[in-house]
């Protein structure tokens, strides 16, 4: 699932089984976003690509300057739910 909206959520795949597969992998305690994933999504402001930090559990999009967080393995991809990018 990405929310889309505030109450409004997404399905990428009718077969859930494959989405949870799709979102989020657990691999020795390490949350990972698939890659398939990453091509499916992007920046809903840019419509560019996004990357992934493991660390933070966001999708960052460069040329928006956001990071999207990743909340219980669902990507919010809300603008107003993003973090601004620090230039430094």
């Amino acid at each position: 699932m990405v929310v889309l909206a505030p109450g409004i959520k997404y399905m990428l795949a009718p077969d859930i089984n494959f989405l949870g597969n799709l979102i989020m992998a657990s691999s020795d305690d390490t949350n990972t976003v698939d890659p398939k994933l990453l091509e499916i999504l992007v920046c809903p402001l840019t419509k560019g690509p996004l990357d992934y930090d493991a660390s933070a559990q966001e999708l960052i999009s460069k040329r928006a300057g956001l990071a999207y967080p990743i909340r219980d393995g669902i990507p919010v991809m809300l603008a107003d739910e993003a973090r601004k990018l620090d230039d430094a």
